[in-house]
């Protein structure tokens, strides 16, 4: 596999992360505005978000735009098992083939 396809996948693996991490801090409740937009973890999660367009704008050198559309779609799967792992929400029967269809098509596509 290409290694820009790799550095694209990792680029939308840590993009999602940071959509977790936001999550997370949305969930706390904060004496006041500034502290809710201003903590450690929306600037870390924004600072993720950073890093995962920089890498994403390297992985165009090597990944046609058609293609990193297809790998953008990997984000659905990963924010799916993220919040199962961090949030401890329930992946249903849909989700799951839905997801299931969304590997399919990367799989077929990327090849």
């Amino acid at each position: 596999m290409n290694k820009y396809i790799m550095i694209y996948f990792f680029s939308v693996l840590i993009s999602s992360a940071s959509q977790i991490l936001l999550k997370i801090s949305a969930k706390k409740q904060y004496d006041n505005r500034w502290k809710e937009y201003l903590n450690a973890r929306v600037i870390i999660a924004y600072a993720i978000f950073f890093c995962s367009s920089i890498l994403t704008i390297y992985a165009y050198k090597g990944v046609p735009m058609s293609t990193g559309v297809v790998i953008e779609s990997s984000g659905y799967i990963f924010v799916t098992f993220l919040s199962y792992i961090c949030l401890h929400e329930i992946i249903g029967k849909r989700k799951f083939l839905g997801m299931l269809c969304i590997v399919t098509g990367i799989i077929f596509f990327v090849k």
